[in-house]
């Protein structure tokens, strides 16, 4: 009788170095997403970034991969070139957009101003933008080819609690940049000259080079397991991905639901935490470190959730019912957030509804990620993700900007006296909140929906992951 190969995926250690070293990337790289999530009001006071402008920044991230496609394209490049190829171009994509980013903050005068198509802006925006959208380009390329490499690793086995623990990693990034962003910008200081945002997007820089190493060294161990894998590791020339096979995805009911549901859920998550930190301030009163201090309990409770769910996944299933109930806590923690005036809102329900966000925002990612490869074939998984995110990055580029003209809309003549530095001025965020609630509850309806096409198509969203 022929002897079973073994490789390195059949043993438990390697495959979580495997995984320890990915995610070790995307640590730094969620971390550099929201480096200045908590500064807003230091970007309005030294930047003259307006609470549009300061949204914009957030939707630039993602205009290259919605309008240019890149986002399709990295999908396809990830099947065609392989995913050592993919995690060294996305590493050096960060690098590139995020050093633009910093010099656009550090070495731009902050009064000069550009125009594009007669809208007039900082310039220091106008290249933040460039430099963020370079970025987001490499960020989403690393997201990518991290799940699909995610499934070569684990796939029937610990599949779910591999991405759950990944998810968590990433959302230790969110903590620490909500803890250690208005600490590098001195966000202390009552003085605004003192403030100095520039520092904080460098070591978010810096960072980000710590974690292209990290890839590096994952590139290594990728290497030797293709190796040991031989034919196997290689697609027959019938299995490779053909650019007829994006027609299959998009006519896929399965995952136009899940992908629907995934732009609608994140666009009233990631949008939500650029402006957060000054919502928490203005609704508790409350200095710009403690708001952010406060925030950064976020993404702990989805850290601490995410692998627990992604256990219960591989072992109990019920991924689609997980979608749903994530959604209702979404709708339930915005409305909290939008209908309890300010007078009754204390730090303890604060901290609560920051819980029940955390818990929608475990419960949702952590059970539709793993999903997407009970939808699709293997041999287009990676454009079926990289399609997946570009529906994503639709919502995340457009929202910001609708958040920041809704704050400025409801709030007349606010910023510019935040501007001229009068005291005891803050925004309301009722309007916002009231439309991230409204995500939540379209986020429930696709739930249901996705529900339906899993009951019809078979594709097994409710059956445990572990074979």
């Amino acid at each position: 009788m022929e002897k079973i190969k073994s490789t390195l995926r059949d043993s438990a250690f390697a495959r979580w170095i495997a995984l320890a070293l990915i995610s070790a990337t995307m640590f730094f790289a969620y971390f550099f997403v929201d480096v200045v999530a908590p500064l807003q009001k230091m970007m309005l006071t030294n930047f003259n970034w307006s609470p549009e402008v300061f949204g914009y920044l957030g939707g630039s991230e993602f205009v290259l991969n919605v309008f240019v496609g890149f986002l399709i394209l990295s999908g396809i490049i990830l099947d065609k070139m392989g995913i050592r190829f993919t995690l060294i171009l996305s590493g050096l994509t960060m690098i590139a957009g995020a050093a633009i980013k910093f010099s656009a903050l550090k070495f731009i005068d902050h009064t000069a101003v550009t125009s594009i198509f007669g809208w007039e802006l900082p310039s220091t925006a106008f290249f933040a933008f460039v430099g963020f959208a370079i970025f987001g380009v490499g960020v989403e390329m690393a997201g990518i080819t991290v799940s699909k490499t995610i499934v070569k690793w684990f796939k029937g086995k610990e599949m779910a609690l591999a991405m759950g623990l990944e998810m968590a990693v990433a959302r230790l990034g969110v903590f620490a940049v909500f803890r250690l962003s208005p600490y590098f910008a001195n966000a202390g200081s009552e003085n605004p000259a003192d403030w100095d945002a520039p520092n904080s997007v460098f070591m978010g820089l810096a960072f980000l080079c710590i974690g292209f190493l990290t890839f590096l060294t994952y590139v290594f161990i990728d290497k030797k397991l293709d190796k040991q894998l031989g034919d196997e590791a290689k697609l027959a020339p019938e299995d490779e991905f053909k650019f007829s096979d994006l027609g299959k995805i998009f006519t896929n009911p399965g995952f136009l639901s899940i992908a629907a549901l995934c732009v609608i859920f994140y666009s009233a998550i990631f949008p939500f935490q650029k402006f957060a930190t000054d919502m928490l301030s203005s609704k508790l009163n409350m200095s710009i470190q403690d708001a952010s201090n406060l925030f950064s309990y976020f993404p702990i409770g989805a850290m601490v959730l995410t692998p627990f769910i992604g256990l219960f996944l591989d072992f109990k299933g019920k991924g689609a019912s997980l979608m749903l109930y994530g959604a209702i806590l979404l709708v339930v923690s915005h409305l909290i957030f939008a209908l309890i005036p300010s007078e009754s809102f204390s730090y303890a329900l604060a901290f609560g509804t920051i819980v029940i966000l955390g818990t929608a925002f475990s419960l949702v990612p952590a059970s539709m990620w793993p999903s997407i490869p009970k939808i699709v074939e293997d041999r287009y998984l990676g454009t079926a993700y990289g399609c997946i995110f570009w529906i994503q990055n639709m919502g995340l580029m457009a929202v910001p900007g609708l958040i920041g003209w809704s704050i400025s809309k409801s709030n007349p003549g606010v910023a510019e006296q935040i501007a001229q530095g009068v005291q005891g001025v803050s925004y309301n965020y009722t309007v916002p909140e009231l439309i991230f609630a409204s995500f939540g509850v379209l986020a429930i309806f696709l739930s249901f929906v996705l529900k339906y096409y899993d009951k019809k198509k078979g594709y097994g969203l409710e059956i445990p992951n572990r074979k």
